[in-house]
Order: C-alpha cells, then structure tokens, then sequence
C-alpha cells in the first residue's frame, strides 16, 4: 500500500492489522531455530527419501521439546518436500493376502537385488528381512550367489538367530534347487513359495527391496565388491538400529523386536496357582 498509494505508515498498518514495530522490525529466526533448521537440512541431504515424520523421529533425542509441527514448518521454509513418484498403472489382478507373522523368526522373506559395479561387472545381493519386526537379517553381496551359497548364509545368520519357522521365496532356481529344499526339510522350516509372476505376494520383502534401491544402491557408485560390502553393511545396521519404522510405533527395527522378545520372556514366566485366590 505504501508503494501504490499515498496512505500514511501508520494508516497502511491499521489497515492491514499490522503493529508499526512489527512493520518496521520483522522476526528473525533465534540461534535455537537456526540450529534446528539447519539440522533438519543435513539430515534431509543425508536421507533424500525421508519426509518430515521420520526426520522429527531422529531429531527427538537432540531436540525433545520440539513437536512435528515445528519440524514439518521448518521443513516446508527449506523446500525439502519429498517428490512423489508415479505409480506405474498395472491391470487389476486377484491379490492375496499376506499371512501376518505374529512373532520374530516366524517368517523370513527373501529376494535377490541385481547392480553393478563402475567396470560394469554384476552384483548380486541377497536380501532377508524378518516379516513381524521389519528387521534385515542379512544382506549377503557377490557376483554370484548359487543355492549352496545361499544355505551357507542362512545357518551363518541362524547360528545368532536361530531358524525361522518359514521362509517365503519366489520361484527362482536358487530357492528352487534340490540343496535349498532339503536344507529346508532338515530343519523342519516350511517353504512359502509365491505364485509365479505375483510378487506382491512376497511384499514384505519387496518394501524392504524399494527402500534398499533407494536409500544405499542409487546413492553410491561402487568401484570394488569390498566397498559395496562394506557400504551396505553400514546401511544395513543403520536401516535396523538408527531409522525409524512406522510399523515399529517410530521406533528402530531392532529395538522393536528386542523389546518384544523380553515381553514374551516376561510372558513365560511360570507362576504358583496355589497363591492365588479365586
């Protein structure tokens, strides 16, 4: 108004519902929002795919008064809203439903994840997450991985796990292989296999498989098999002890099944029915 007209400041102010001291001094940001902002610009940089609910979840222990709506202004003042990708358009088939497991080493899902290294040689991971607690079990890296490599990492990670109850696997001939299926009948572990072409059926392990796409495998540029080793290592303890999952109530992966193992412990525990009264 004081541009395009010849009104007064203080008749331009009572208009608008402005103080003059606030026309004349406007707000600046405190050292404690500048700190904040400029956290959540690193950690956003850090985890391109993270919105402003996961990056309130890491910023909790620094910043325990803060609430989401703090971060979410914040978040939008810096432009680091996450783009949405296009969903690609499939036609509608039967889907079945998901048997939910109802505690950890119910049910391991696996899947293979092809990349390649700078010289353009393959990479193979094999990846294997726990279906109830969303926790990676492991992810073993090669050029090749055969069904006998792959029964040689699932007893390494059953000798600090224990065996699952169940593994459910498409039908690729490492899953498929006479030394898979009677690795499985010793162990008594029960073979999930999904129908052929429906890998939604096998969609725990696909979630998984997007998120470790997006947050390790397009965000490093691997020279040598050791580097994606040790590069996806990383990310994988960070997947499982640092981000939070919102199946997990916001919590970290290994946390969540931590905590549900010491409930059913604390569960198991026997008492003397001869104390207690009817």
């Amino acid at each position: 108004m004081l541009e395009h007209t010849a009104v007064s400041e203080r008749r331009g102010c009572r208009l608008a519902g402005l103080s003059r001291d606030a026309f004349r001094h406007p707000p600046a940001p405190s050292a404690a929002t500048q700190a904040l902002s400029a956290r959540i610009i690193e950690l956003a940089q850090a985890r391109r795919r993270f919105g402003y609910r996961r990056i309130h979840d890491l910023l909790r222990p620094e910043f325990p008064d803060v609430n989401h709506k703090r971060i979410y202004r914040l978040y939008r003042e810096a432009n680091l809203a996450v783009r949405r990708r296009r969903k690609a358009k499939r036609p509608v088939g039967e889907r079945q439903r998901l048997q939910i497991a109802a505690a950890p080493n119910e049910v391991w899902s696996m899947d293979f994840v092809s990349d390649a290294l700078a010289n353009g040689r393959r990479l193979k991971c094999l990846t294997e997450a726990d279906d109830f607690a969303h926790e990676c079990v492991d992810i073993a890296v090669d050029h090749g991985i055969s069904g006998t490599y792959v029964i040689r990492l699932l007893d390494q990670a059953a000798c600090f796990r224990g065996y699952p109850k169940a593994v459910r696997t498409d039908h690729g001939p490492e899953f498929t292989s006479r030394a898979f299926i009677a690795w499985a009948q010793r162990h008594g572990i029960k073979h999930l296999l999904i129908e052929p072409g429906r890998p939604m059926q096998n969609g725990y392990i696909e979630s998984f498989n997007g998120k470790f796409r997006d947050e390790c495998l397009n965000e490093h540029w691997f020279t040598s098999l050791a580097q994606a080793r040790e590069v996806i290592a990383e990310w994988r303890r960070d997947y499982n002890e640092v981000r939070p999952h919102s199946s997990c109530g916001r919590a970290p992966a290994a946390r969540f099944a931590a905590r549900h193992r010491a409930q059913q412990a604390n569960n198991a525990v026997t008492f003397n029915p001869g104390l207690c009264q009817e």
